[in-house]
C-alpha cells in the first residue's frame, strides 16, 4: 500500500478539530490550543476551514448528498469531513486552486486509514467542480425550511425565531450568524492614546464603539493585537459584553457581586471602571475558572476581586443586605453568540432551553435575598430566546413585587454588529 501523502498542516489540524468538535469539544478552545504549532498562514486557514465548515455544515452535507447520490449519514465520518472541508474551499475560498482542495481532501482521508475512500472523494469533488452552481437550497419552496439550509441552522431553530421575532427578523439574524465577528477590545492597562499610533502604523483601522463605552472595533495589525492582549495592555471582548459590565455602574467603596462570574471579562471590566477602592467578589461554580479570574486580574494590575467558590443555584453564604450591586451574566443556550461557536446550532435543543430558564429563575431568587434595599441587580444573558430573558424576567418581577425594571436592553449581529446579548437592570426598592 502506498504511503499516505502529507496533508497541509492547516488542513490537518482543521481537520483534527473538526473531528473533536464532533465529539463534543468546542472550536474555539481548540483553536486557541492549536496557534502555537502553525504559522501565520496557516492558522489563518485552519480558522477559516474550522469555523467555515461549522457555519455551513447542514449546507455542505445537502451538497454532498447531492454529488455523492447517497446519504451523509451512510459515509464514514472522516469522509464526510474531508468532503466538507474540500467543499467548503471549492464553494468559498477563491484563492485556493480546486486541484488543491480536491488533492487534499483525497490526502486526508487516505491519512485518516479510510483509502478505500480516496477514489469516492476525488469523483465526489470532480462532480463538485462541474457542477458548481448547484444550490440545494433553492429548490425548497417552505420558506422557513429553505432558511435552515441556506444558513445551516436547524430547521427547529428557524421556526422558533420566526415565531418569536417574525420571518424578516429571522432571515437576517441567521444570515448574520454565518458572517465573521469584528475584533472588538478595551485596554486592560494604560490608555487608548498609548496603542492608537501603534496599531496605526501596523497598518490598522480602528474605530470607537457606537455600542459601549471606551471599547474599540479594529481590523489589521494582528501580531500587534496579540502581542498587546499578552501583555495585559488590551483585553479582546465583545461590544455587548463590555455593555453588560457598564450597565451594572460598580462605583468606588460598593461591594459587588458577579454570581456567575468566569471566565471574568466583565469582572474585571467593573473593577477597572470602579477602581480599587471598590470590592468585587467573583464567585463560579468551577475552581478551575476562577484561577483564570485571577489571573487576568493580576495581568490587568486590579487589586478589587476577591473570589470565591459557590455553586448559585443554591442559598447564597452570605447575610441579608450584602451588596449594592449583583451581576447575574447567567448560563445560557448561547444562540446570541452563534457567530463565534457555530456549533451550538447543532448541539442545543427545546429542553436545554427550559431547564436554562428554569435555574436562571433560582438564580434570581438566590440573589435577590443579599441585595441591599436602593441596590441593582443586573440580569443578562448572550442567548436571543425570550424564555431565557423576558419570560425569566417577567416571573421574576411578578413574584417579587419590590424590585422594578430600569432599563432593558437587546443587542443583535444583524442590527448592532455585536453579539446577541439581554440585559435587564433591575432595582430593589428602599422602603419594603
Amino acid at each position: 500500500m502506498a504511503k499516505p501523502k502529507p496533508v497541509s498542516p492547516a488542513r490537518r489540524a482543521a481537520f483534527e478539530i473538526l473531528r473533536e468538535v464532533e465529539a463534543g469539544a468546542f472550536s474555539s478552545i481548540l483553536l486557541a490550543e492549536y496557534e502555537p504549532q502553525l504559522k501565520p498562514a496557516d492558522r489563518a486557514l485552519c480558522h477559516e476551514l474550522v469555523l467555515g465548515v461549522l457555519r455551513r455544515q447542514l449546507w455542505l452535507d445537502k451538497l454532498i448528498e447531492h454529488y455523492a447520490k447517497r446519504a451523509v449519514e451512510s459515509l464514514d465520518f472522516p469522509v464526510r469531513l474531508a468532503l466538507r472541508i474540500g467543499l467548503y474551499q471549492l464553494r468559498f475560498l477563491t484563492r485556493v486552486p480546486a486541484s488543491a482542495a480536491v488533492n487534499e481532501a483525497v490526502n486526508l482521508v487516505r491519512s485518516a486509514r479510510v483509502s478505500s475512500a480516496a477514489a469516492f472523494v476525488n469523483a465526489v469533488l470532480r462532480r463538485a467542480i462541474r457542477e458548481a452552481e448547484y444550490d440545494p437550497s433553492t429548490a425548497l419552496v417552505e420558506a422557513t425550511e429553505r432558511l435552515a439550509v441556506e444558513t445551516s441552522h436547524p430547521l427547529w431553530l428557524i421556526e422558533r425565531w420566526a415565531n418569536q421575532f417574525g420571518l424578516e427578523e429571522t432571515v437576517a439574524f441567521a444570515r448574520a450568524n454565518n458572517h465573521l465577528p469584528p475584533v472588538a477590545f478595551r485596554c486592560g492597562r494604560g490608555n487608548f492614546t498609548d496603542f492608537e499610533n501603534r496599531l496605526i502604523a501596523a497598518g490598522a483601522v480602528v474605530e470607537p464603539s457606537r455600542v459601549a463605552e471606551n471599547a474599540w472595533r479594529v481590523s489589521g495589525a494582528t501580531s500587534l493585537l496579540r502581542e498587546l492582549a499578552a501583555e495585559g495592555n488590551i483585553y479582546f471582548q465583545d461590544e455587548a459584553s463590555q455593555l453588560v459590565a457598564q450597565t451594572v455602574e460598580a462605583q468606588p467603596g460598593e461591594c459587588v457581586l458577579d454570581l456567575c462570574a468566569a471566565p471574568g471579562s466583565k469582572t474585571t471590566l467593573m473593577a477597572q471602571r470602579a477602581g480599587d477602592a471598590a470590592l468585587i467578589v467573583a464567585s463560579d461554580v468551577s475552581a478551575k475558572r476562577l484561577e483564570i479570574i485571577l489571573k487576568m486580574s493580576a495581568l490587568q494590575n486590579l487589586k478589587s476581586i476577591k473570589s470565591l467558590l459557590l455553586d448559585a443555584a443554591q442559598p447564597l453564604p452570605f447575610k441579608p443586605r450584602s451588596f449594592d450591586r449583583i451581576l447575574i451574566d447567567a448560563p445560557c443556550s448561547g444562540t446570541g453568540t452563534l457567530r463565534r461557536n457555530p456549533e451550538i446550532r447543532y448541539r442545543i435543543s427545546e429542553h436545554d432551553i427550559h431547564t436554562l430558564a428554569t435555574q436562571q429563575q433560582l438564580f434570581l431568587q438566590n440573589a435577590a435575598r443579599v441585595l441591599k434595599p436602593g441596590g441593582q441587580l443586573v440580569y443578562s444573558t448572550c442567548s436571543v430566546e425570550r424564555d431565557e430573558n423576558e419570560v425569566v424576567i417577567d416571573a421574576f418581577l411578578e413574584s417579587h413585587t419590590h424590585f422594578k425594571s430600569l432599563k432593558t436592553i437587546r443587542t443583535w449581529p444583524h442590527h448592532e454588529g455585536t453579539d446577541g446579548f439581554f440585559i435587564a437592570n433591575l432595582q430593589l426598592a428602599t422602603q419594603q
